[in-house]
């Protein structure tokens, strides 16, 4: 029996094996679309293949007075970043401490989405279009919640630079990885 308080509806291009992969809250993405429009000051932004906003109003997410709620793949897609997870074959919930590092690793077997909040937090993805750096970095504030992608071979790390609150985390990647196996480079930058 479907849930009458529940308002998700099904993307057409949804697999019949995984009914509930690709929902999307449409009315949420259609006001969003029509109501938002990106900072062009946050061009960093777009460098880290992230985007993100408050966790007041407006926002491209479902928000009533419970709080929060968005499915990081369909919202990826929706915003055009680039390489993210297409599919949540495997995913992660975790949480960082103040001063913790999560990640600094590259993955060459999966795509990955994250979302992001909690605490101030840098999000550091490998780019080899930044000049004498190779990666774009941003830092979030914790009123902020962040929706960012890793394409497969591109390393990724998640920094918690707050010095009281945690920094909370959900990993999705479209294939399983086993962390012992060597499709994984670990400690690629030495400064985190």
């Amino acid at each position: 029996m479907a849930n009458p308080r529940r308002n998700s509806y099904s993307n057409s291009t949804q697999s019949l094996e995984s009914p509930f992969q690709l929902q999307i809250q449409t009315q949420s993405f259609s006001s969003f679309s029509s109501q938002w429009v990106p900072d062009p000051g946050r061009d960093e932004d777009s460098k880290a293949n992230l985007f993100r906003f408050k966790s007041g109003l407006p926002s491209p997410i479902l928000k009533d007075k419970r709080g929060w709620l968005l499915n990081p793949v369909s919202l990826a897609l929706h915003l055009g970043l680039k390489g993210g997870a297409l599919s949540c074959a495997s995913v992660h919930l975790g949480e960082i401490q103040p001063g913790g590092v999560r990640g600094n690793h590259r993955h060459y077997t999966c795509n990955e989405t994250f979302v992001i909040w909690g605490a101030k937090t840098k999000f550091r993805v490998e780019n080899i279009q930044i000049v004498n750096r190779g990666y774009a970095e941003v830092s979030l504030g914790e009123d902020e919640v962040a929706v960012a992608a890793s394409p497969s071979g591109t390393a990724h790390a998640l920094i918690n630079v707050d010095p009281l609150h945690t920094t909370y985390f959900m990993g999705c990647q479209d294939t399983p990885v086993n962390p012992n196996s060597s499709n994984t480079d670990f400690n690629v930058w030495k400064d985190l």
